[in-house]
């Protein structure tokens, strides 16, 4: 789940690619340069129609003991014997969580192999050797780095020239570390906004222990220190955009009734230099009634840094919004279908609005289909003069138009041409699109990258016309290319060590059928050389939600904790996920979500029947909304895991709607307190639907105290209510961090040593 400090959904999306993934990974996207397509020919039809037939999950003989009478909300609430542990903070819910720790960290810093674990994983996550992750800035390269040294981290700067090279010299912009210790506070980094085009005016996001609430200063870069009576934003989940150098566009609270069920923003306001937020000018309002995760605006300007556009978002639910134009002082709201994500403007020539569609839009007389890429003129989507339009057809203003087994990813806009990470079957590309002009239509220019990989657009700079990519793969580290949009050519600058010795192993793709039969599929990574009979210790991830895409990602600590040690991992790309676009996101929508479920206990079986994996060894992870869909895999399905990972998960599906921020995410699940849409959301809650005498396999349940996306709640009662019935259940939450757990590189390390220390006990992993 995702709380945006400045963008909306397409911001959502990338970051909670990068949780999910972060989850067993340091990489950002990756690619799979041995990957092996898995013949499904006639030979493997049986093992396909097993499949189908093991993924029937066994009915139940009576309903779940903890299932409300009424699905009702108060009905649901009085059932919950462990309301109280909803309480965050009380002394009786951190008295149980203390009790908690401690069990848990008996058993798991117990094992003798703990010590090595977190020692290695920590030597990964400092390594001096790793890739500085470059941003533009005022000519030059801005990096945060964290280290054993410097926990909480620094952002610093160098040239471009001396970021290339192999010791590049650093120089010091603001010291999170020694600026947490000055002020006393728990201070953790959450990013910057600087002014274009000097880019020394940054606005500085500083969050308190990890929580994506942060508060906001201004800070001279020249200086190097925050300015004197700039501009401040107390704690709050603010959406934020420069208009000028004494003017911000502001989403924030602004007091009592500015805020969203979800507790997000739905007014905008411009806040000048030296003026109190109360006293700022409203230039926007929703609703209170709003959804998603909240109203914000983004000044978008050309290379120059002159602005073209100011574009306001404004969520209806997790997914649909309405979408205007600031002219002036007055918002103009823009034809453009509900369903849509807007990825910046096209500056040369008439500006032109670059946004993507999740479902197919008639404008005009042109058609597009849905995950298409377009590029239309600004003036053809405001309201136009009676009698007054432009005829365009779909090869005017379609960039790209992806097939079923396709998908547009990252997009980064410059003045005249678009760059895009597409997705072909799970396997990606780099594409320059250029306008063809008076011959209509767009060209598209490939940029180098192995084949059969997996890409991610880094930083990008429109006055250099310059952008950053990477590509990697399960057994092959990051490699960090410079690219030059007009050249259409790109070098690497930087490639990343190998952390783990992936010689042994091979990469495969595979394809499950789901119940209904859906072909799924899914990756394998495995030890070469070990016998295809069920025996090997194998992790399982999936996700499933929110059109996030899971190709393959070089994973340190899994490679030397689990893959060295000679256990197998799996990524299911199951429906819920972006991987083929639109489509395969809205298959497993609300009422329809069970077939998510269905996809991943399709591939575990299947796992099982090409005797990769047996149940036995094979134990499945997931995290935030994958731990929705691990806990009902563990409740549906026990017969097909040995052991589960569930991290910081949403589990209590009848009353997440009452624990923020989970009422923005009714466009995901449905709404608990509408009867229809609680009948189906009962159907597979996993809090609700434990069961008596059920063979559930000893879990481990995990989330951070501070967490202020996914309530920490949630994996409390979970663990509460599975132990309280007898069922073994491992329960740690950390004290510190927020759900990204980006707060400290050393208590990360012992994160995941726990992880795979229990892994490896309950899977037999030597």
């Amino acid at each position: 789940m995702r709380s945006a400090t400045r963008h909306g959904r397409h911001d959502l999306k990338r970051l909670l690619a990068g949780i999910a993934m972060a989850a067993f990974a340091l990489g950002v996207a990756g690619c799979a340069a041995t990957t092996e397509q898995a013949s499904e020919s006639a030979a493997a039809q049986p093992a396909q129609r097993q499949s189908a037939q093991v993924a029937q999950a066994p009915q139940p003989a009576s309903p779940p003991p903890h299932m409300p009478k009424d699905l009702a909300p108060d009905t649901v609430k009085a059932a919950d014997e462990f309301l109280w542990l909803e309480d965050v903070n009380g002394k009786k819910s951190l008295d149980w969580v203390k009790e908690q720790n401690a069990r848990t960290e008996a058993v798991l810093k117990g094992d003798p192999r703990y010590e090595t674990f977190r020692k290695q994983a920590q030597e990964i996550l400092t390594a001096q050797d790793r890739t500085p992750r470059p941003t533009f800035r005022d000519d030059g390269i801005d990096n945060f780095w964290q280290d054993a040294k410097q926990v909480r981290g620094v952002w610093r700067h160098a040239s471009l020239e001396s970021y290339r090279s192999d010791k590049p010299k650093w120089q010091t912009v603001l010291d999170i570390d020694a600026l947490a210790k000055r002020e006393r506070a728990n201070w953790i980094y959450k990013g910057v906004d600087c002014l274009p085009p000097e880019e020394t005016r940054c606005l500085v996001s500083l969050s308190d222990g990890g929580k994506d609430a942060v508060v906001v200063r201004e800070f001279n870069t020249v200086e190097k220190k925050f300015v004197t009576n700039g501009f401040s934003l107390p704690e709050g989940k603010h959406r934020i955009s420069w208009m000028d150098n004494d003017t911000i566009l502001v989403a924030t609270d602004f007091g009592p009734g500015s805020l969203t069920e979800s507790g997000y923003p739905f007014i905008v306001k411009a806040l000048n230099r030296g003026q109190k937020l109360s006293n700022a000018v409203e230039v926007f309002r929703g609703s209170a009634r709003d959804g998603g995760y909240g109203v914000s605006a983004d000044v978008m300007r050309s290379g120059s840094g002159q602005v073209v556009a100011t574009i306001i978002s404004r969520p209806l639910d997790t997914y649909r919004q309405e979408t205007y134009e600031l002219v002036g002082t007055k918002p103009v709201r823009l034809d453009l279908p509900p369903l849509v994500t807007v990825r910046g403007v096209l500056s040369s020539g008439q500006p032109r609005l670059v946004f993507s569609i999740e479902e197919a839009w008639r404008f005009n007389n042109a058609t597009a289909p849905s995950g298409a890429l377009m590029a239309v003129p600004m003036g053809m989507l405001r309201p136009p003069p009676p009698g007054v339009g432009a005829v365009l057809t779909t090869k005017d203003i379609s960039i790209f138009e992806p097939t079923a087994r396709q998908s547009v990813d990252e997009v980064m806009v410059f003045d005249d041409r678009v760059v895009a990470a597409l997705y072909d079957n799970v396997r990606g590309r780099v594409s320059v699109f250029t306008d063809k002009g008076e011959f209509g239509g767009w060209s598209e220019t490939a940029l180098p990258a192995p084949e059969n990989s997996a890409v991610h657009l880094g930083s990008s700079s429109r006055e250099s016309r310059r952008l950053f990519y990477s590509y990697e793969g399960f057994l092959t580290p990051s490699m960090l290319s410079l690219a030059n949009v007009d050249a259409f050519k790109a070098e690497v600058v930087k490639e990343s060590p190998a952390k783990f010795d992936g010689s042994k192993d091979a990469v495969e793709q595979f394809e499950a059928t789901s119940r209904d039969g859906v072909k799924v599929p899914y990756f394998v990574v495995r030890p070469k050389d070990k016998p295809l009979d069920g025996s090997t210790p194998t992790v399982m991830f999936g996700y499933g939600g929110f059109q996030v895409s899971y190709p393959p990602v070089y994973k340190p600590e899994l490679g030397k904790l689990w893959l060295e040690k000679g256990g197998a991992y799996v990524v299911a790309n199951i429906r819920g996920g972006g991987e083929f676009g639109p489509a395969w996101h809205q298959a497993a929508l609300k009422g329809n979500r069970q077939k998510a479920f269905d996809d991943f206990a399709a591939v575990a079986a299947d796992l099982a029947v090409r005797k990769i994996t047996s149940a036995k060894h094979l134990a499945i992870y997931g995290r935030s909304n994958g731990g929705v869909l691990t806990s009902v895999t563990l409740t549906q399905r026990p017969d097909l895991i040995g052991g589960a990972v569930i991290e910081s998960p949403l589990v209590d599906m009848l009353r997440y709607q009452e624990l923020p921020p989970g009422a923005s995410w009714m466009g995901e699940y449905g709404d608990p307190r509408i009867p229809a849409e609680a009948k189906w959301i009962a159907a597979y809650s996993g809090y609700q639907n434990l069961r008596e005498g059920a063979k559930y396999p000893e879990v481990y349940i995990t989330t951070n105290t501070h967490d202020d996306r996914v309530h920490p709640g949630h994996a409390r009662k979970f663990a509460a209510r599975l132990q309280a019935m007898g069922y073994p259940a491992l329960y740690f939450e950390e004290t510190n961090g927020g759900h990204s757990n980006d707060s400290d590189p050393l208590l990360n390390s012992a994160r995941w040593a726990r992880h795979y220390i229990y892994l490896a006990r309950q899977l037999g992993l030597e």
